[in-house]
């Protein structure tokens, strides 16, 4: 809120103070209104919401701040426009406040606060609506209330279990810790898996390490190792082998061109006009474009007239409009 008289700044309540007396100091180097009539230049503003209260009020103009652009008030009106600005300003003030909307004493309870925006009230922290009323919340011993609306309203401190009506302590059994969020469980140390109440060691076999399930047997082998009734056992790879990462199988995998039979890397025969395939599946070679497989071998596929070879490259179908029959293409 800024106002401007004799392009000097002063706030509203001074303004208003200095019309209401009807003097001005001798150090702004102006003669008193007592003898010159005053002239009172203010800019408004409106991009604010109480400033436009404030120009609606004081009937001023928008109009820039120039020599030429002034209005001419009289000592009287003057004098009631300070008035006005006085209970202006002090009206903004009060409608900013958290007491403008409170609720009438009468109809809120003990321990309860108005809320500080709309109608209604809400219960003090350590207290809980009960058919209107606002009744002390009971909190146990190791406990700390909540302000919340739901729940009990109080809350276990870390290290305390909720039982009932009481907090009672967790009691940690050897090479176990507290756990989060609210230290009202625990957890065994790295190294050891709970069973029933207690922490037991992990018992890792050689060439095994821990590993960071919440299940299972706590330890995993090493690369080249399986695991064997609670052993890491080497694992044996075949030639034309290689290990394998795999949970099941037999810890390795044959090489390209090779398949598994047995404990043992096969060769696989690709027979001719065919290619190695990576499938796990099948004789492991296919068949190249124009030819169709047997059980060891590729041969030529002979097209009939009017027809073409498949999508796959290993198979013929007719051309529109022409039907399949009996290894021939013929019309509908």
């Amino acid at each position: 809120l800024t106002s401007y008289v004799r392009y000097r700044t002063y706030s509203p309540l001074a303004l208003a103070t200095r019309h209401t007396n009807n003097r001005w100091p001798r150090s702004e180097g102006r003669r008193s209104p007592a003898t010159v009539r005053p002239i009172l230049n203010v800019r408004c503003r409106t991009d604010l919401r109480p400033v436009f209260l404030l120009q609606k009020s004081m009937n001023c103009t928008t109009a820039p701040h120039t020599p030429n652009a002034v209005t001419a008030m009289s000592p009287r009106r003057t004098h009631a426009l300070g008035i006005r600005l006085v209970m202006l300003v002090a009206l903004l003030t009060a409608s900013s406040s958290p007491v403008f909307a409170q609720v009438r004493s009468d109809d809120m309870p003990k321990n309860a606060s108005p809320n500080r925006y709309g109608s209604g009230w809400t219960c003090d922290r350590g207290y809980r609506e009960v058919d209107g009323l606002c009744n002390v919340v009971k909190v146990p011993a190791n406990a700390y209330s909540t302000d919340t609306s739901y729940g009990r309203g109080w809350r276990c401190t870390w290290g305390y279990r909720e039982t009932g009506e009481s907090c009672l302590v967790v009691k940690t059994p050897a090479n176990a810790h507290l756990s989060s969020p609210n230290g009202n469980t625990w957890k065994c140390d790295r190294g050891f898996r709970k069973s029933d109440d207690k922490c037991v060691v992990i018992n890792v076999p050689p060439n095994g390490y821990l590993s960071n399930a919440s299940f299972g047997t706590g330890w995993e082998c090493e690369v080249g190792y399986r695991a064997d009734a609670g052993n890491c056992v080497a694992v044996k790879v075949p030639a034309n082998g290689y290990l394998s990462d795999a949970i099941d199988g037999p810890g390795w995998k044959c090489m390209r061109g090779f398949r598994t039979a047995k404990n043992a890397c096969i060769a696989i025969k690709v027979p001719g006009n065919a290619y190695l395939t990576d499938a796990s599946y099948g004789p492991g070679w296919n068949c190249n474009r124009g030819y169709s497989a047997t059980d060891t071998a590729c041969i030529a596929l002979p097209v009939p007239e009017n027809a073409h070879l498949d999508y796959s490259g290993n198979d013929w179908e007719c051309n529109q409009p022409f039907l399949k029959r009996a290894g021939d293409c013929v019309l509908k």
